[in-house]
């Protein structure tokens, strides 16, 4: 029987006649969803039937899929689908996987692409510029109301405010109103 792999981190996932996926590494019985979730993180595995010791990775992959789809998250389309089972038998078929393999290697380099263009266009973090932005646009609002009110910002060290804040704040707040007191007059 295959038991090791040849790859120290891959996963020896047993497969036994009553269905049940068997993880060697954790020692516990698991399903095709943590085998889904195994694959979504990038966890190498093999699956291996546990009485002949065939590996039936590709089998369980496939059920995995069909699972997927049957649960309402169809990725794959009919016209793919039946495109894909027209090539069974036809002399493409030894092509196809070879293909499929580097479309959805492109796929990726170009996702990962996209993703970093995204990131360099946005900064690291998005909603840091959108808070830069707002407070931006409120201090220009703020001086649009309010003339003479806006005070420079303290440098990144400065302390935070303190009483002497609260009172000048206060003072302007007093000043403030006796403005709109007097516009309203």
């Amino acid at each position: 029987m295959a038991e090791a792999a040849s790859d120290d981190d891959t996963v020896i996932i047993k497969k036994y006649a009553n269905r049940r996926l068997y993880n060697t590494r954790s020692s516990s019985y698991i399903t095709l969803d943590h085998l889904a979730a195994m694959t979504r993180e990038g966890i190498n595995y093999k699956v291996l039937d546990a009485k002949s010791g065939n590996d039936i990775t590709h089998t369980i992959l496939t059920q995995i899929i069909m699972e997927e789809e049957s649960n309402g998250e169809q990725m794959l389309p009919v016209n793919f689908l039946r495109e894909l089972i027209g090539m069974y038998g036809n002399s493409m078929q030894s092509l196809i996987p070879h293909y499929l393999e580097a479309s959805m290697d492109n796929f990726r380099a170009n996702q990962a692409k996209l993703h970093k263009a995204f990131e360099d266009s946005l900064g690291n973090n998005p909603l840091a510029k959108l808070a830069e932005q707002n407070m931006a646009m409120f201090k220009a609002a703020a001086a649009a109301f309010m003339p003479g009110s806006e005070k420079p910002e303290p440098p990144p060290a400065a302390p935070a405010p303190g009483a002497d804040d609260l009172s000048a704040l206060r003072d302007q707040m007093a000043e403030i109103q006796k403005r709109l007191d007097s516009l309203g007059k």
